[in-house]
Parts: structure tokens; sequence; C-alpha cells
């Protein structure tokens, strides 16, 4: 009379495995969607940061070239230099 106590035992036990298996389903969906939402996330932030190197890169080009002579009032834009007594 072992038979079906040993048979209750396993289908205990198929039945917990197949409460484990749902459950790591539900949690794989949830998993899944996460990277989806993240990845997305990245891309755009990807996507701004161009934007923005762009928009510096424009801002930059648009800076006098270092090479270039300085005008006649000098670095300081024609203020006297601090400690200058003229």
């Amino acid at each position: 009379m072992s038979n079906p106590t040993h048979i209750d035992q396993i289908a205990e036990r198929v039945e917990r495995l197949l409460l484990r298996y749902e459950e790591l389903q539900r949690t794989n969906a949830l998993l899944t969607e996460q990277v989806h939402e993240l990845t997305q996330e990245r891309d755009s932030l990807r996507s701004r940061l161009s934007a923005a190197r762009a928009r510096v890169d424009a801002l930059l080009e648009r800076l006098p070239d270092s090479s270039a002579p300085m005008s006649a009032a000098g670095p300081a834009h024609g203020r006297t230099p601090v400690g200058s007594d003229s």
C-alpha cells in the first residue's frame, strides 16, 4: 500500500513545480518588459546626448580661433588689470 503514498508525494511535488514554473514565467515576463523599457530609455538618452554634443560642437565652432590675434583691448576687454596704476 505504499504506492498511493508515493504517487501522492510525486503528485504533490509536480503541483509545487507547476506553481513555481508559473511564478518564474511571470517574473520572466516582468523582467523582459523592464529590459525593453530600459533599452528604450538608454536609446533616448543616447539620442539626447548626441544632440547635446552637436549643440556644443556648434557653439565651439562659433568661438573665435585661439590662434587669431587679440583685439586692441586685450583679453580683459578694455578693463585695467588689477593692481595696475594706469
